[in-house]
């Protein structure tokens, strides 16, 4: 199979050298890559994070979200598998500054307006064969809220897990397709997750090619 894995934080530029972003390490994505690759299937790692990839492993690093959504529409038809594991922000500058903001004594207000929704376009152009996963952060009402993004952006599968997850090694995931109930994976690394997940999709995989 040829999976198109993403990771990281964007960042979201203010002015030159000033960016809105979040505490993801990118470490999820790296461990799907990796497990991927490990499985023989062809990898494209699409990153927002410093972090080095594994070799044999195809790169494309991104910053912003608007790039990575660029990227992710770029390798999307040529994959079987896409797996959002980027933590990807929700909002951007309306217009950034071309030169650094200067400090002065009045309060500095930034619009923000939303960016677009990778998720939920994946969702929507996948083919029949075509998996799709995403994964659900949330502080409360977890399976509530990850159930919301499952029936409203359309993956086969949604990984869940709390901001405890954010640079832990280890981490625990509730894991749920469309077809099934909640299964839960309880503080293992994130080695071991990454391997479940790819699991998963050779199983989803296998099943609808009747095999």
């Amino acid at each position: 199979m040829r999976f198109l894995i993403t990771a990281g934080g964007t960042r979201e530029y203010i002015d030159p050298v000033r960016f809105i972003s979040n505490a993801s390490s990118g470490q999820m994505g790296y461990a799907l890559a990796r497990a991927a690759q490990e499985a023989g299937h062809k990898v494209t790692l699409i990153s927002a994070s410093d972090l080095q990839p594994a070799v044999g492993v195809e790169f494309v690093g991104v910053d912003s979200a608007a790039e990575m959504f660029k990227a992710v529409e770029s390798f999307f038809d040529k994959c079987d598998c896409l797996i959002m594991a980027a933590a990807v922000s929700d909002y951007t500058p309306v217009r950034p500054a071309k030169s650094k903001i200067k400090k002065g004594g009045n309060s500095l207000t930034i619009k923000l307006k939303p960016t677009a929704d990778i998720l939920k376009w994946a969702g929507e152009h996948k083919r029949r064969n075509q998996i799709v996963i995403g994964f659900a952060l949330e502080d409360k009402k977890l399976r509530q809220r990850a159930e919301k993004k499952l029936k409203e952006k359309h993956p086969d599968m949604i990984i869940a897990n709390t901001p405890s997850a954010i640079g832990a090694e280890k981490s625990t995931v509730q894991i749920k397709e469309l077809d099934s109930g909640w299964s839960k994976i309880k503080k293992v690394s994130k080695t071991t997750i990454a391997r479940r997940i790819i699991m998963e999709v050779e199983r989803t995989a296998t099943k609808r090619s009747g095999r």
